[in-house]
């Protein structure tokens, strides 16, 4: 349900009026988007490559860990690496439509349009 500028504002005069009793709504700061928001992670992705690092690590406890008799698993584990972490730089590089953009982006877009504070 989109609401434009001005019914938004008289709903909440509305809310906030002591004339039709307590007030629903008491803002203890102004109803306006900040200029910047909180710095937070993305989460991480699921894990990756859990076969070759599981195959490597019991070919270490068998041989005792010596890597001269693992090189095959070690060599597996290190591709499968390499190809996720170039399937990761393509995906940072095409952009993605209707996903959450990280907080360092919103705060660039924040201070480029940043909130109109006085009355035009």
């Amino acid at each position: 349900m989109a609401v434009s500028g001005s019914a938004l504002q008289a709903r909440l005069r509305y809310l906030m009026s002591r004339r039709h009793g307590k007030p629903a709504l008491k803002p203890t700061r102004p109803l306006v988007l900040a200029d910047r928001v909180a710095n937070r992670k993305m989460r991480m992705g699921e894990a990756t490559c859990i076969t070759e690092m599981s195959l490597m690590m019991a070919c270490w406890k068998e041989n005792n860990f010596n890597d001269m008799f693992c090189a095959k698993e070690i060599q597996s584990f290190f591709d499968c690496n390499t190809k996720v972490q170039a399937e990761l730089r393509l995906n940072e590089k095409t952009p993605k439509h209707g996903g959450h953009l990280p907080s360092n982006q919103v705060n660039k877009l924040l201070q480029r349009f940043p909130n109109i504070t006085r009355e035009i």
